[in-house]
């Protein structure tokens, strides 16, 4: 059910930057599963390290690490500076709920920070203020911060009280929480990409950190979305901020199911204290399944043997999108704009990016956003036809692919009106 959108598919099999449908309808995908599928759809080398775990007889041990559990993290740790340390879990969700536990066993705090607008896994205290009204959440409030908003039925978090939202690109809203209550953590995507591609202006990343290091929280960055996507060390290698705490998921494995969490060696060896009175529990049964770590350190491989030339090959091909999409808007006199982020890019019908989820609620077209997701899907361009979502490139594209994708995108806002 959690898959259900509007026009409903059954996909059947995909290919590089292909899917198809049920009925053998084929469609040029540009939503890449939510964006895990940085090298494209079944990906030879990523399947054949699969398969040859498969064939090796390596199962599901369940007690103490596996071989191929020591090789990723060597990997990751290796090539990534500000993870000194690191743990394996299945889920997205699963690591960034697993960040806030550790932020608190490490402070004693029990309160956090996220971000209005931005997503951060379906735990039961981070699943609020996704996608929300004016009329939810109120005018613009800086400094302080909005409603709780629960992501769904059946949460607790408004009892709770202990999140703290408040809007991305806004310091002084931080410091207004941490003046008020006892923060153990902020968390974050460096850029917001749940709602399209939002980016930090310059100076709030590392005022995050600054902050941090001021006011004692711990600095958490979701990088399920930007890891690996962008740089091998994320958007945090990009930026130059280090974070305390760091989540990947999505590309870090080509799509198969496996996130990570890792950061500084003295947060991470809490979860093996030897007093059990400051161990977060970490538990379960499939962490660090050899055929998920196979395909991370195989989908890693190839980024460290020909990184350049793919992370080259994914800027060219957005260049080339976010080019042309512009100039359909431009040669109808749409007001429009789009903004990108290496591979990643999304489409706002308002005349500046936005700088928060509010800016994007008070100015965005959100159902003519819909209208000409829908219609490209249609024309057999598989936009997810969700409102402001980010669109993903494939190395598995080719210009080619890029260049129908901006006809159509034409053609459809033609259509829409």
């Amino acid at each position: 059910m959690n898959r259900q959108v509007s026009p409903s598919l059954a996909f059947s099999k995909a290919e590089g930057a292909y899917l198809w449908d049920s009925e053998q309808n084929r469609y040029l995908d540009f939503h890449a599963a939510f964006a895990p599928h940085l090298l494209g759809h079944n990906e030879s080398q990523v399947n054949n390290a699969v398969t040859s775990v498969i064939a090796n007889r390596s199962s599901l041990y369940g007690s103490g690490p596996n071989e191929l559990e020591i090789a990723l993290a060597e990997s990751v740790c290796g090539d990534i500076k500000h993870v000194e340390k690191v743990t394996m879990l299945n889920t997205g969700s699963e690591a960034t709920a697993l960040a806030i536990k550790l932020s608190r066993a490490a402070t004693g705090r029990k309160h956090f920070i996220v971000m209005q607008g931005g997503y951060n896994g379906n735990s039961d205290e981070l699943a609020c203020n996704v996608f929300n009204t004016i009329a939810e959440i109120g005018e613009r409030v800086s400094p302080g911060e909005y409603p709780i908003r629960p992501l769904g039925a059946g949460t607790v978090i408004s009892e709770q009280r202990y999140v703290h939202v408040i809007n991305y690109n806004d310091l002084e809203s931080v410091r207004y929480v941490c003046k008020r209550y006892p923060v153990a953590a902020l968390i974050t995507e460096p850029v917001l990409q749940n709602i399209g591609i939002v980016g930090p202006e310059e100076g709030y990343l590392s005022g995050l950190r600054e902050l941090a290091d001021e006011l004692g929280f711990v600095l958490i960055f979701d990088e399920v979305k930007t890891g690996f996507r962008h740089a091998l060390g994320g958007y945090a290698e990009l930026c130059g901020v280090k974070p305390d705490l760091v989540t990947y998921g999505k590309a870090v494995a080509n799509g198969y199911p496996i996130s990570l969490l890792g950061g500084k060696a003295e947060l991470m060896d809490l979860l093996a204290d030897d007093d059990p009175s400051k161990r977060p529990l970490v538990a379960g049964t499939y962490n660090g399944h050899p055929a998920a770590v196979a395909a991370a350190i195989a989908t890693l491989e190839i980024l460290k043997s020909r990184g350049g030339e793919v992370y080259a090959h994914l800027d060219t091909l957005g260049r080339a999108a976010e080019a042309g999409l512009r100039q359909a808007f431009e040669s109808r006199n749409i007001v429009g704009t789009v903004v990108r982020l290496g591979s990643a890019f999304s489409f706002y019908f308002m005349d500046h990016a936005p700088r928060d989820f509010h800016d994007m609620l008070t100015n965005h077209d959100f159902e003519r956003d819909v209208a000409v997701r829908r219609a490209l899907i249609s024309a057999g361009i598989y936009f997810i036809p969700i409102a402001t979502k980010q669109c993903s490139i494939s190395a598995s594209h080719t210009l080619d692919d890029i260049q129908l994708m901006v006809e159509q995108f034409g053609k459809c806002l033609d259509a829409v009106g």
